[in-house]
């Protein structure tokens, strides 16, 4: 009879691609073969050969054992007619588990092979994981790279103090909260200070923090949203807007930074009514055409602002942050 080849029951996304037809099993070794005694074989190898070569195979499939019983930890290793070079270690890697059906026995297991990484997903995922940020964010138990980016800003213009009541806009995941709870002692950790305040809100789910109050899914400019926020904070007021709230990327550098001004300028609208005289806004934005109109408005309302590249943005990125401080009630219509 001929030998049956693997059976993927469930779903469409589920089901073997392409890549997986024509395997066929490696000889001598069946799913009653002892891992142990697959690795110690002449078929697979965990190191290089004498004749400097590697094995050739597609996956190894866990097999859990059916209803009327089965032993654990058995595995049924199956060759490629194409052949490929790879390792043990790395096939295991790229196996994802679905529902298979074996030789007529069930198993909660199977493997799928995703699709490879483009050359600018690879590009990214190598800067990511050589990124001195992030490696700090971990080290230091921050949520995100972000986190230095509001650091950098406090540490030159003292925005956030304890005491302070700190509305954080776009906050998900949370790292610019875990900034602003250290620094307006939100925890109280030291009791000869003040004690602070911070508010998160995002349209993401954001895992709770101590020392942190957080209002999601909510949209910031949804007016129900905006009431919400308002009995929240102490005083219905807050002393610092935070603003890293930016739209879904769509790769039109114009219709991107079209959307994020507008954000930034509905948050705008909402100062007077949350921003006390004195208060501090500190806005993401990315260099545009439109970027004055916001810089124009800023300073109608405020009597300072700067515009700042923490070290933590990256050089090739267009992202710019606006601190405006002392904020001053409008006096009229604000022009666009």
């Amino acid at each position: 009879m001929k030998e049956p080849y693997l059976s993927i029951r469930g779903p469409p996304a589920a089901r073997a691609p392409s890549r997986l037809r024509g395997v066929r099993p490696i000889r001598g070794v069946n799913e009653t073969t002892p891992l142990r005694d697959v690795q110690s074989s002449h078929h697979v190898h965990s190191k290089r050969s004498e004749n400097n070569s590697f094995p050739y195979f597609t996956a190894a499939c866990l097999c859990a054992g059916s209803s009327a019983g089965g032993e654990a930890g058995r595995f049924r290793l199956w060759r490629r007619r194409r052949k490929r070079r790879v390792g043990l270690g790395a096939a295991a890697r790229h196996l994802k588990l679905r529902y298979v059906s074996l030789q007529d026995q069930r198993f909660h297991t199977a493997v799928r092979c995703p699709r490879s990484r483009t050359g600018t997903e690879h590009l990214w995922l190598m800067r990511h994981l050589k990124d001195p940020f992030v490696k700090a964010a971990k080290m230091e138990s921050y949520r995100c790279r972000s986190a230095f980016k509001l650091l950098e800003v406090n540490k030159r213009h003292q925005i956030l103090r304890p005491g302070l009541r700190v509305l954080d806009c776009g906050a998900a995941p949370g790292a610019w909260s875990q900034v602003a709870i250290q620094s307006v002692n939100a925890m109280g950790t030291d009791s000869s200070l003040p004690v602070g305040f911070v508010l998160g809100v995002d349209l993401l789910h954001i895992s709770p923090l101590e020392g942190a109050t957080f209002l999601c899914p909510a949209d910031v400019t949804d007016p129900s949203t905006f009431q919400r926020l308002r009995e929240l904070l102490p005083g219905h007021r807050a002393d610092v807007i935070l603003s890293d709230m930016a739209p879904n990327a769509t790769g039109i550098h114009s219709l991107d930074h079209d959307r994020l001004i507008g954000l930034c300028w509905s948050l705008l609208d909402l100062a007077p009514l949350i921003l006390p005289p004195g208060g501090t806004f500190l806005c993401k934005t990315w260099a545009g055409s439109q970027s004055h109109r916001l810089q124009k408005r800023l300073a109608q309302e405020f009597q300072s602002t700067r515009t700042i590249k923490p070290s933590a943005s990256r050089k090739e990125s267009s992202e710019l942050y606006l601190l405006a401080t002392q904020y001053r009630r409008e006096q009229g219509p604000v022009e666009e």
